[in-house]
């Protein structure tokens, strides 16, 4: 059971904007277990987020910690966030933040993968798609992808 947003006129309940956040932002930050050391470990990282599966993907290298992790539970939550303004003379800031929570999928197919880094391509280097396929092969074997399967969003705003 997750637990629902405190301030409740602070839900931003418009989908529309929701997805737009998870489509256009342009990092989240994905919070993970914990490391070794008892560390509770989050890395913002860039992603692509797949409205048909409602997945977001992501690319790292084949090892490190953040896999090391995943490998040892796979629950995560992930956080983008749209606008903010500080408003100084109200003591305030004006927000809006969605916070994906999941499972993550560190072993995905060859063809998954590749859609994945094709999502990528597609958001951060629009226009260079067929040279972004080049590069794809090329990297192969030294790129490595994942996604989260979304189960629950949560999602705030003060405009």
């Amino acid at each position: 059971m997750f637990r629902e947003v405190r301030r409740q006129n602070r839900i931003l309940e418009d989908q529309s904007r929701i997805k737009e956040l998870l489509h256009s932002s342009e990092y989240g930050f994905l919070s993970l277990g914990i490391t070794e050391n008892g560390f509770a470990y989050g890395i913002p990282i860039s992603y692509a987020y797949d409205e048909d599966t409602n997945c977001l993907y992501f690319h790292c290298a084949p090892e490190g910690q953040k896999l090391d992790i995943l490998k040892q539970s796979d629950k995560v939550s992930f956080c983008v966030v749209g606008i903010t303004k500080p408003i100084a003379n109200q003591f305030t800031t004006l927000f809006e933040s969605v916070i994906a929570f999941g499972t993550a999928n560190i072993y995905l197919s060859d063809d998954e993968k590749r859609k994945a880094l094709r999502l990528l391509v597609a958001k951060y280097s629009p226009g260079f798609e067929e040279i972004g396929e080049k590069y794809m092969e090329k990297s192969w074997d030294r790129t490595t992808t994942f996604k989260i399967e979304i189960e629950h969003l949560t999602a705030k705003a003060k405009y």
